[in-house]
């Protein structure tokens, strides 16, 4: 009955993260606001909460609560673009790289004033960013505005439809309790290069920051 009740409460959870009622970066309602919601035992619904981060829907941070990491759910057609386990995330990394570095070269070559205003307006923004649902809306900014620079619409629809769920939060960018401050710089200082590689115009490294960048992502990930 407890594994039901678990399995009922993930449910409705995961549907919020999903619906975009619980925002990407958000923190979810403590143990126990959800044992009173819900009407359930402490073990249940940290049960419920192993589901989801099984899942990758949530990161959970002793002494902090759990995080949603998942943005919500693609638009009707764009299944194959979601990522169940471990091991689909990782491809839908290596496809988000493999577009965004393309991207960035293209940005480099295409890219017109206002479009560098617009990656320079979300790095600022990334910069400025306290919370956690603020940094995953800036970060996406900043890759989406760079996707739109390419001017090659479909490296921009590819982007648009993976969404947020590709920016993941590492401990150090979950809560001020677990903030890195060394690792922040060095995200800040990844976004920053690939920004002056595109105002240099210069493909190759604007290509080559973001693979950079990407794959320190996917490193700090493992290292979770």
């Amino acid at each position: 009955m407890s594994t039901t009740r678990a399995e009922e409460i993930s449910r409705v959870l995961a549907d919020r993260i999903v619906e975009g009622t619980i925002a990407p970066g958000e923190r979810l309602p403590s143990e126990a606001r959800l044992v009173d919601e819900f009407g359930a035992s402490r073990p249940v619904v940290r049960e419920a909460l192993h589901r989801l981060q099984s899942r990758g829907l949530v990161r959970t941070r002793v002494g902090s609560g759990s995080y949603a990491l998942t943005p919500p759910a693609p638009t009707s057609g764009d299944d194959w673009l979601s990522a169940r386990d471990d091991s689909e995330r990782s491809e839908l990394h290596a496809f988000r790289i493999a577009v965004e570095a393309e991207a960035a070269a293209h940005a480099a070559r295409a890219a017109t004033p206002e479009a560098t205003a617009e990656i320079d307006a979300a790095l600022a923004a990334l910069e400025r960013a306290q919370l956690p649902v603020e940094t995953v809306e800036a970060d996406f900014a900043f890759h989406r505005a760079i996707a739109a620079a390419s001017g090659n619409r479909y490296l921009l629809a590819a982007l648009d439809r993976m969404g947020a769920r590709v920016i993941v939060l590492p401990p150090a960018r979950i809560s001020d309790a677990q903030r890195d401050a060394a690792e922040a710089a060095a995200v800040l200082a990844e976004h920053r290069s690939v920004a002056t590689a595109i105002r240099l115009a210069d493909p190759l490294a604007a290509s080559a920051a973001m693979r950079a960048h990407l794959t320190a992502s996917t490193a700090r990930r493992a290292a979770r």
